[in-house]
């Protein structure tokens, strides 16, 4: 089977592209991770949160890194708890976790409150790549109107 990366089209699209994750998917069926399960939602036209599911994980347990375009969170827990279970239905197992982040797309910060790591998210374009309006300015009394370029093709013909 081939595998195609997909990276480039996270880089392309504003924030979080949800058909460019879901052909991420679909092409990596067989290696994404279930664990833990995550949500990730739009707050504002700039600002998301990505939340973990992180029951019996605390915050000393948790490593939070943004590198380029890459968020990763780590779990690993100091030590296991022990215990006669009859079911054992809470995986407290290390995780990696990672999220392609869109160009311009920082972390704000993250927070953990009753089992849920929540990680807020905002995209800052800088000013000289927000669009600006260019006026168009026009003096018809100066005959000098005309761009150069324009003037040297009507003398050369």
């Amino acid at each position: 089977m081939m595998n195609f990366d997909l990276t480039p089209l996270f880089r392309t699209s504003i924030g979080f592209d949800r058909m460019a994750q879901l052909l991420d998917q679909a092409n990596r069926i067989d290696q994404t991770p279930s664990y833990p399960p995550y949500n990730i939602e739009s707050i504002e036209e700039n600002r998301y949160r990505i939340t973990l599911a992180l029951a019996g994980f605390s915050d000393h347990d948790l490593e939070i890194t943004s590198e380029q375009n890459t968020l990763t969170v780590k779990g690993k827990k100091e030590s296991e708890v022990e215990g006669n279970f009859i079911h054992r239905g809470i995986a407290n197992r290390s995780f990696e976790r990672r999220f392609q982040l869109a160009d311009h797309v920082n972390v704000k910060g993250a927070s953990m409150h009753n089992g849920l790591l929540h990680i807020e998210l905002e995209r800052e374009i800088p000013e000289a790549m927000k669009p600006r309006t260019i006026a168009i300015g026009s003096d018809s009394n100066t005959v000098d109107s005309k761009p150069k370029a324009v003037e040297s093709k009507k003398e050369v013909a």
